[in-house]
């Protein structure tokens, strides 16, 4: 293969570190991903699969249909390049797909098979963490990256990494506060429901508190929904005082 140009490396590598936008679309940047290293590489086929959260790897993104029946394959055969480089942490290239029937007897032929001669694979990663793994397959018998191709794609896969899982962390995050919102809305209610009670029942508000946890428990209802009940609800208030 031909040397990666310049200019066609820092044009990707602004586009695929740029995930953190508005309606940042995950299934979008995968096929981008794909299709802009394609092109890098003189429309070499490229697939691209991710670990779920069992850490199996599954087919997302090609940028040819031919090579995303070849990693439905690989993915459900559980053999072949992606499987080592993501198991390994490292790539796995220049691969003479002929020759490889000993280290992947289920996956080599079938490539060969598909017109394919060569292969690579590349992690994506972030220190020990990997999250799925790049392949960049060839149908010529010289498609072989040389030291410095496979430098830029292995980087432009750990940018990927970076970015996929800094949005996760984001998305994480904003889950986090969401959570942290409720938690502290949910407590609002409680004390008002505490100072409800204990305003009608002329007690305290720790004793409050505890009378609606027991009714919380002996009518088999969360306790933020029961407080909610006796703040907005002048019925639930009365059975509640009632009983």
């Amino acid at each position: 293969m031909t040397a990666i140009s310049a200019d066609r490396v820092a044009r990707v590598f602004v586009e695929v570190a740029d995930t953190l936008v508005d309606e940042f679309d995950l299934i979008e940047f995968f096929h981008m991903l794909t299709d802009r290293i394609a092109d890098m590489l003189d429309e070499s086929p490229v697939g691209l699969l991710i670990a779920d959260q069992r850490g199996r790897l599954a087919f997302t993104a090609a940028s040819d249909e031919s090579v995303e029946l070849l990693e439905l394959f690989q993915a459900q055969a559980q053999e072949g390049p992606c499987l080592d480089a993501f198991r390994q942490g490292q790539p796995v290239v220049n691969e003479d797909l002929r020759a490889a029937a000993g280290r992947w007897p289920v996956f080599a032929p079938r490539a060969v098979a598909a017109g394919f001669r060569s292969v690579h694979a590349f992690p994506l990663r972030l220190r020990t963490e990997r999250i799925g793994v790049l392949n960049v397959f060839s149908a010529s018998v010289g498609g072989r990256l040389d030291g410095g191709d496979i430098q830029v794609i292995q980087a432009l896969a750990d940018v990927a990494s970076i970015g996929l899982l800094q949005e996760r962390a984001i998305r994480r995050g904003e889950i986090l506060t969401e959570q942290l919102q409720g938690a502290l809305n949910s407590r609002i209610i409680i004390e008002q429901a505490k100072g409800a009670v204990a305003q009608a029942r002329g007690i305290g508000v720790d004793e409050a508190f505890e009378l609606i946890r027991q009714y919380s428990r002996r009518n088999n209802v969360g306790l933020v929904d029961t407080a909610r009940g006796l703040v907005t609800d002048p019925s639930v208030l009365a059975g509640f005082l009632a009983g």
